[in-house]
């Protein structure tokens, strides 16, 4: 079934929902304060060049410094490489990062990785710029074919328009995109006219400004998402925002025609994502727990290392045997997990931890089924086979961060670890502190500032440790109940 997507527009946010046979399978996030930054193009200075890490840290004008690693370099377009570097590379030869880069040196590097948590953005010098049909790729000579476009005669038609206008431009790359499939030589050369008109204004840009310097900034949301889309894949565009709704249609007009009929704009009293519960799938992505329709859940866990899944038969006690009820919950599990995938867009290290099977065959059919729903994702996956612990070890590449990350915050009182301590724990701790400080300094007495809970505790269910307490120390002490502090947070104050 073709995808329809949902576009709600408000001056500080942008969201896209997209939606599959009736259920959301991706939201994508932008706000006007806190733009994403992958795919743009910076003029940059190197801050700091580490060999233990084959890498470099540049300013690219943000608040963290952006990491380059010596793999993400074309070493060729780089001014500082000796002739014995050169040598090295060509001979694919091990090469330091001092061969390369030198403090202070300015060079023209592209963001392919947001900046997440405390890492700043991931840079690269292999330079690609986008456009409707191609990738352009000023740094090569090399035309390549999109692997998802199948069809070998088309393949070659469209190799060969390229080939044959590619020596107007000066020689550089390109990669055909799917959506290329069945384009006319005319369409095909605007886009390789536009992609060098805009490179060339790249250039120029970067000439006599000094770094750093934004020199080139990605399409908004919306704008990105029509020059990427299929056509062939997509049953509606509904948009609540008319200024959007009139710049997505001329763009079709242009670019897409046969797409125009298909985006639609939404008046609708009710909010647009209303139409498919929307908001409150997004809700439900923001929990660790996820029920299944026969009765089982996952756990989701997301951590800075890695994120891991935990299948659960839950109350699915299935009709025959043990081993069909884990296999049915596992097979269940696959499209569970793909689909959050997507929706929560987790990238890096995943653990998915399926119910044990004994049976061999059950375990090559939940593998297979898993990768039949991860087929479905546009963002490259890594997996491997079904672990004798019934693990799954996967990779999902990251880009930007994730809904979790975009929508929340770590909680200011357990600071993202999900528990706190308790009120009896925070009063031993409590005790500790007032020895402490009545050995520390000569005071007359003790005052100590906690939260309600704590003080409450304190005053009723250890009073007589207290009295004990003011015994040893030899001094008095005070409480005060201070509004602002959480359960964990608490001052004792000499006076």
């Amino acid at each position: 079934m073709s995808d329809e997507l949902l576009i709600n527009v408000t001056p500080q946010e942008t969201r896209i929902a997209t939606i599959e046979n009736g259920m959301l399978q991706e939201v994508l996030i932008e706000r006007s304060c806190r733009r994403g930054l992958v795919g743009n193009i910076y003029k940059a200075k190197v801050v700091r060049v580490l060999p233990g890490m084959q890498a470099a840290f540049l300013d690219i004008g943000l608040e963290r410094t952006a990491f380059l690693h010596l793999n993400d370099i074309d070493i060729p377009q780089i001014d500082s490489v000796d002739s014995e570097a050169a040598k090295l590379a060509e001979q694919n030869q091990e090469l330091s990062i001092n061969h390369v880069l030198l403090e202070g040196q300015e060079l023209i590097v592209q963001v392919i990785k947001d900046p997440i948590s405390t890492k700043g953005a991931r840079l690269t010098t292999h330079i690609t710029i986008p456009a409707r049909f191609l990738v352009f790729m000023p740094n090569s000579t090399h035309v390549g074919i999109s692997l998802r476009l199948t069809n070998e005669k088309e393949r070659q038609r469209l190799k060969e328009v390229v080939l044959k206008h590619q020596p107007e431009f000066g020689e550089n790359g390109y990669i055909i995109r799917t959506v290329a499939e069945g384009v006319s030589e005319e369409e095909i050369f605007s886009d390789m006219k536009f992609l060098n008109h805009i490179w060339q204004s790249i250039t120029e840009r970067s000439k006599d400004q000094q770094s750093p310097l934004l020199i080139h900034e990605d399409l908004a949301l919306v704008m990105r998402m029509m020059r990427d889309i299929s056509e062939k894949n997509v049953g509606s565009i509904r948009i609540d925002s008319r200024e959007t709704f009139n710049k997505i249609t001329h763009f079709a007009e242009k670019f897409i025609p046969q797409l125009t009929e298909k985006i639609e704009y939404y008046p609708g009293e009710s909010p647009i994502f209303d139409l498919y519960c929307v908001d409150a799938e997004i809700q439900k992505a923001l929990q660790p727990k996820i029920e299944l329709k026969s009765g089982g859940y996952l756990i989701i866990d997301q951590t800075e290392a890695m994120t891991t899944i935990d299948v659960n038969t839950g109350s699915f006690v299935g009709k025959n045997n043990q081993e069909e009820t884990i296999y049915k919950t596992n097979l269940e599990a696959t499209k569970a997990i793909a689909r959050q995938l997507r929706l929560r867009n987790l990238g890096g290290i995943i653990i998915v931890d399926f119910i044990d099977m004994e049976d061999e065959e059950h375990r090559r059919q939940v593998l297979r089924s898993f990768e039949k729903y991860l087929a479905n994702d546009s963002v490259k996956t890594h997996i491997t086979e079904v672990s004798a612990l019934g693990l799954i070890e996967m990779t999902r590449k990251r880009t930007r961060e994730s809904l979790e990350h975009i929508l929340c915050e770590t909680c200011p009182t357990c600071q993202g670890r999900g528990t706190i301590k308790t009120v009896e724990t925070i009063s031993f701790e409590i005790f500790r502190e007032v020895i402490r400080e009545s050995r520390q300094f000569d005071a007359q007495k003790l005052l100590v500032l906690a939260s309600k809970s704590i003080s409450d505790y304190l005053l009723e269910d250890q009073s007589s440790a207290i009295a004990e307490l003011e015994e040893f120390i030899g001094l008095s002490i005070k409480f005060k109940i201070t509004d602002d502090y959480h359960q964990e947070q608490y001052d004792v104050v000499p006076l």
